[in-house]
């Protein structure tokens, strides 16, 4: 790497490690020639959710800087960036080693568009639309830089992509309620009789641990289909994919065990506890897992695709 880009990286490995509470521990998992691009992809997004919350700015303003940040990513995606801002920077390298596509990119804007103002989702189809559009992309991207192999990754990327955002909803839906936004569709909110601020104060508790656990289980079926998504990716990389799940999937079990923690509290995993996940994705559980895969003829071996 030229000092510049070196620069870029360590700018973007910092944001990460800052902001990334629950990726972190997984990205510093992945081997360091594809790590750095991960980081760059991180950073990436950050810059872009602070586009969208900043306060200070109505939410033309806040489009109008979308869309030139929209610009701006095409011209790294295409090899000349003319910013240099590190993420940018460091993501017009990552375009030039890894098959990265402008569509994903695009469409996670998209979803950004769509949160400058306050969110309300009626359907189901709706909020999924959302979460392939912030989080489902975000797996496509992934999978391209780890290395994959399988007809069925891509999609199933995108689902363990939805599975990890629907996870996000829940932990944080209290925090969202109280800002006036809520992702969840409102239509099976009265389905039960019920309004995002009955569930807010849950007040009529029955109903409201009922709907909460329809959530937890729709999340729960997107990690179950998108499992045999762990056989199909660079066997290098699947560290990284395992110990991200496996957070995930504690953070959905506390709220699973206990569903008013999805308004009254905020459901997270200690350090110790990702720490330990991480160690086990490191020194032995993905390699049992793909050895046992591998034995049942449940996928062929990855390989890298760049």
């Amino acid at each position: 790497m030229n000092p510049s880009l070196q620069e870029a990286v360590a700018a973007c490995e910092a944001i990460t490690r800052e902001r990334a509470k629950n990726f972190h521990y997984g990205l510093r998992l992945t081997p360091p020639e594809k790590r750095w691009a991960m980081y760059a992809v991180y950073a990436w997004m950050r810059e872009a959710d602070d586009l969208v919350d900043d306060p200070e700015r109505d939410p033309n303003e806040r489009n109008h800087r979308l869309q030139a940040y929209r610009d701006a990513t095409d011209a790294a995606l295409d090899g000349h960036t003319q910013t240099h801002t590190p993420a940018l920077i460091a993501l017009t390298e990552a375009s030039k080693q890894f098959r990265l596509e402008k569509q994903d990119f695009h469409d996670m804007l998209d979803g950004q568009v769509g949160d400058l103002v306050p969110a309300k989702f009626q359907t189901w189809p709706e909020l999924r639309k959302f979460c392939y559009q912030v989080a489902g992309t975000v797996g496509l991207v992934c999978i391209r830089i780890w290395g994959y192999s399988g007809q069925d990754a891509i999609k199933l990327a995108v689902e363990r992509g939805i599975a990890f955002q629907l996870t996000n909803i829940l932990r944080d839906l209290r925090e969202d309620l109280d800002s006036g936004r809520c992702y969840l569709p409102l239509a099976e909110f009265q389905a039960l009789e019920l309004t995002p601020e009955i569930v807010r104060a849950w007040s009529a508790p029955d109903r409201c641990v009922e709907f909460i656990r329809a959530q937890c289980e729709r999340a729960r079926a997107h990690y179950d289909r998108s499992a045999a998504l762990d056989g199909m990716i660079d066997p290098a990389c699947l560290p990284t994919l395992w110990a991200m799940t496996e957070i995930y999937k504690g953070v959905l079990s506390k709220i699973e065990a206990d569903p008013q923690l999805a308004v009254q509290g905020r459901a997270r995993l200690s350090t110790l506890r990702k720490v330990w996940i991480a160690l086990r994705a490191k020194h032995s559980k993905p390699k049992k897992l793909l050895a046992q895969q591998m034995v049942q003829g449940q996928g062929e071996q990855p390989r890298s695709h760049r």
